[in-house]
């Protein structure tokens, strides 16, 4: 929507505000709500937002050696812009206009620590190699019959599930829960977030919802107000949504896995399909392929950027642990799906739902288009079970391993940008420092009575 034409429709349907919002290092949606008249001066005249958002971690406690924005610099504004073409309507809301925004330097230039601006760098590489790149998300959650206010009160234990007990892809599940499980249908499509498909996961009260594939940067818009779309929607049900990636050890976690394609410049090929190979695998594809596994150990923290992130990514447990790709195969890090040469795509199942899905979909490209321009030769698919390839290597254990090695990796910085990695490896390296200083429930189990 352009300018004029959002002028002309808030003059058609008046309304006295309308909510912007940014999304910062975490994937967290921040914003406000603002007059219309004040929207239609920043139309004009742009924006700013406070950059404390990149000064703080999830929980707003300022980060100690944050060197973008800190007390040393007072916490000023900093100029944004919004993003016309992501104009909706919020359907729970009574319609009210919707505009998602990204930040910009004090010269008006992209911020080198923006998730969204790091995104449109990198799809701007992929067009420069004549590529158009097509994206979706798809995301695992739990649901429960909680309040935040209950679910403070209980101290997140023993919170009850939505639905009880293990049952994938039941019809009697959500029946059970038919308003809510309906709302999230029709609502997302109506937020103009469509999903292809919508089913009860493994576990208690779990969710699984693919978001249909568009262009890379509107399926990270998608994915980023799925996530908080879905949380909303919830709240109307007095229902908790959590996109954490493990709520519990004996549970399975959550994923939010990336499909991927390239197709050419008009966006009517599929680059990535080839029905001569063995494999249906075009040379581009086994290229991208290896980009990505090359690329892992250097860009994992934005596959799996919280403590938490690790606890899934576990043997058994429908999460890769090992360096593998496979033709549909969903113990592995890169399950191929090259059938057909409309539907050939790689999905890329490191990935959990705790995820923000700019940067994991930045990662993503960015890696795959690293292997492209370096020519990298595609190791052999692994058959059977991945969990006990190890030819290749495993995924790191741990937030702070995989942190350091994104520190120190030449190949990051050649993909983001210094600055980006310095500041979001630090955001990281603060993550885990936090959780250091935490006293853990299987450590008052393991060790209260008996040391």
């Amino acid at each position: 929507m352009t300018s004029t034409e959002l002028k002309n429709y808030l003059s058609s349907h008046p309304t006295s505000k309308v909510k912007i919002a940014f999304t910062d290092i975490d994937g967290i949606l921040r914003g406000k709500y603002i007059s219309t008249e004040k929207f239609l001066s920043i139309l004009e005249k742009g924006t700013t937002f406070c950059d404390v958002v990149f000064g703080w971690d999830a929980a707003d406690v300022l980060y100690s050696q944050g060197k973008k924005t800190g007390w040393h610099t007072g916490f000023p504004d900093t100029p944004a812009q919004l993003d016309l073409s992501t104009f909706r309507q919020i359907p729970w809301e009574n319609n009210l206009p919707f505009v998602l925004g990204e930040f910009l330097e004090q010269d008006g230039t992209a911020s080198s620590v923006c998730p969204r601006q790091l995104l449109k760098k990198i799809i701007s590489e992929a067009q420069a190699l004549h590529f158009t790149p097509i994206f979706a998300q798809e995301f695992e959650w739990f649901n429960f019959a909680e309040t935040p206010d209950s679910a403070q009160d209980k101290q997140y234990k023993n919170l009850k599930p939505l639905s009880p007990g293990m049952f994938g892809y039941s019809v009697l599940r959500t029946t059970l829960n038919n308003p809510f499980f309906n709302d999230l249908f029709e609502q997302l499509k109506a937020f103009n977030v469509p999903i292809e498909g919508l089913h009860t996961e493994t576990g208690p009260g779990t969710y699984e919802a693919a978001i249909a594939h568009s262009g890379a940067l509107e399926a990270a818009d998608r994915a980023v107000l799925f996530k908080t779309a879905v949380k909303e929607i919830a709240y109307k049900h007095q229902i908790m949504a959590t996109f954490m990636a493990k709520i519990d050890e004996n549970l399975p976690g959550c994923g939010g896995h990336v499909h991927q394609s390239l197709w050419d410049a008009d966006g009517k090929t599929n680059l990535f399909y080839d029905a001569q190979d063995p494999y249906h695998l075009s040379k581009t594809a086994k290229h991208y392929l290896a980009g990505i596994l090359h690329c892992l150990p250097h860009i994992l923290p934005m596959f799996a950027p919280t403590i938490n992130s690790y606890k899934r990514l576990v043997e058994g447990a429908w999460a890769p642990t090992t360096r593998t790709w496979g033709l549909d195969n969903r113990t592995v890090a890169l399950r191929v799906l090259s059938a057909g040469a409309s539907s050939a795509r790689i999905e890329t199942r490191v990935i959990g739902a705790d995820v923000n899905p700019y940067l994991a979909i930045a990662a993503c490209l960015g890696a795959g288009l690293y292997g492209i321009k370096h020519e990298l030769d595609l190791q052999d698919p692994t058959t059977g079970n991945g969990y006990l390839d190890y030819s290749h290597g495993s995924i790191p254990h741990t937030l702070i391993d995989a942190t350091k090695n994104m520190q120190q990796s030449a190949v990051a910085n050649e993909i983001f940008g210094q600055e980006f990695v310095e500041h979001f490896t630090m955001t990281r390296t603060w993550e885990w420092q936090q959780h250091l200083k935490s006293v853990t429930d299987w450590e008052y189990k393991r060790y209260f009575e008996i040391i």
